[in-house]
């Protein structure tokens, strides 16, 4: 399959021109008639837009600026012409995604989408608020200084608040995978308490292409519990013993239909130090993810990424259509308890759990935002997948019990 057809099957899930579902068409009209009431006041304004992961949240999302921008430039009886707009999403491969559907839309500027901290920086040097301002994935955004990645003030949030009349942002907890960007329910409504705030929650699922029962079991394993594998239907939802087969199946998916990938808990080490980085588990050795911030397509739809193991970082706000994911060191098995375990000490990430010793009064509620953090990343993991999600445990008796719940 060439680079052209995955990139145009890619972008097509968040363009514009993708066919809005009722629930999504009336939140995209809600917020316009929000924009428009709220364009001649001086207060401040915030729209929330909850859902979980594969509710179409970024769909809307350009969808909705794609009309923002529509108004802004060509109808001059609306209340948002000649506003100054733009979309942030603190995610770099998502950034790039919206980027290509900006060069395929004309009413959409590259310009216009941009990183959060990139923002920020800008919005500082001028001597007016920006208008109307989306952030997708709002849940990346930092909660405290980070030289790291140039931002030096206490929450980013904050600081696109300060620089824009009106925000509208998506949000999911359960989404939050990093100490330095971590957030709640709580906290946000918390920074946003001294605006007009009104929320909205996506409740439909697009991207898992499964029955209640396929979802139920997979919203039970990020919960720890582990039940009898659904019966057989169309969403081919498998437990491997063999990581190779399992390479094999998405081998085989990605030359049929494309944008099927390995994805990996991030329990093998990785560095950005441009050396190659590789995973082993059971039969198959296989290269970590590349890192290259400058290309310009995302890591799902570059063709040689086949060969490679995606992490959550990778692959967060994408959809696949197949899916292969190995579960590493740090899920195990509790035999006594018949549920999954999490050992943060196996867990390579180790920076993600910067920032976590302030928010915690005691070492086991440590221990408990470090393992929040880890099903947060399994969440992602498990919910990229449209049509088949095949499953490799590293720990044996993991596995073992998987497979055997499988044949139950």
């Amino acid at each position: 399959m060439s680079t052209k057809i995955e990139h145009n099957e890619a972008v097509k899930r968040i363009a514009p021109i993708h066919t809005l579902t009722q629930e999504q068409q009336a939140l995209v009209t809600q917020i316009l008639y929000f924009c428009e009431q709220s364009a001649s006041t001086a207060e401040k304004r915030i729209f929330i837009i909850e859902g979980n992961a594969g509710t179409g949240k970024s769909l809307v999302m350009s969808s909705l600026f794609t009309q923002i921008q529509e108004r802004a430039k060509h109808l001059q009886d609306s209340q948002l012409f000649g506003t100054e707009n733009y979309l942030l999403v603190n995610h770099p491969e998502m950034l790039k995604l919206y980027k290509n559907m900006a060069a395929n839309t004309a009413v959409l500027l590259q310009k216009n989408f941009t990183r959060p901290t990139t923002f920020i920086n800008q919005m500082r040097k001028k001597e007016h608020l920006a208008d109307i301002t989306l952030v997708d994935e709002a849940h990346l955004l930092l909660t405290k200084k980070d030289r790291y990645n140039h931002f030096e003030q206490d929450n980013q949030l904050e600081e696109i608040i300060k620089a824009s009349r009106i925000v509208i942002l998506v949000f999911d907890p359960k989404q939050v995978l990093k100490g330095k960007s971590y957030w709640t329910p709580e906290k946000l409504a918390q920074l946003t308490g001294q605006a007009t705030v009104k929320t909205f929650k996506l409740t439909t699922q697009f991207r898992v292409q499964a029955a209640a029962d396929v979802q139920g079991w997979l919203a039970a394993f990020v919960q720890r519990r582990i039940m009898v594998m659904p019966h057989k239907q169309r969403f081919d939802f498998r437990i491997m013993d063999d990581a190779r087969k399992m390479y094999q199946l998405i081998q085989k998916h990605e030359r049929t239909e494309g944008l099927s990938r390995l994805l990996a808990t991030y329990d093998y080490p990785y560095r950005l130090d441009g050396k190659d980085y590789f995973i082993t588990a059971g039969n198959l050795k296989i290269r970590w993810d590349r890192s290259k911030p400058n290309t310009k397509l995302p890591w799902a739809e570059r063709r040689e990424t086949l060969a490679e193991v995606g992490s959550v970082y990778t692959i967060q706000g994408f959809d696949l259509n197949y899916a292969g994911i190995i579960l590493g060191p740090s899920v195990r098995y509790n035999q006594s308890k018949d549920c999954i375990a999490l050992d943060p000490a196996r867990y390579e990430d180790q920076a993600a759990f910067n920032g976590l010793k302030q928010l915690a009064a005691s070492s086991e509620q440590l221990r408990q935002l470090k393992e929040q953090l880890m099903l947060n990343a399994l969440n992602v993991l498990l919910t990229r997948a449209r049509k088949g999600l095949y499953l490799f445990a590293a720990d044996e008796k993991l596995r073992a019990r998987l497979l055997e719940l499988s044949h139950a």
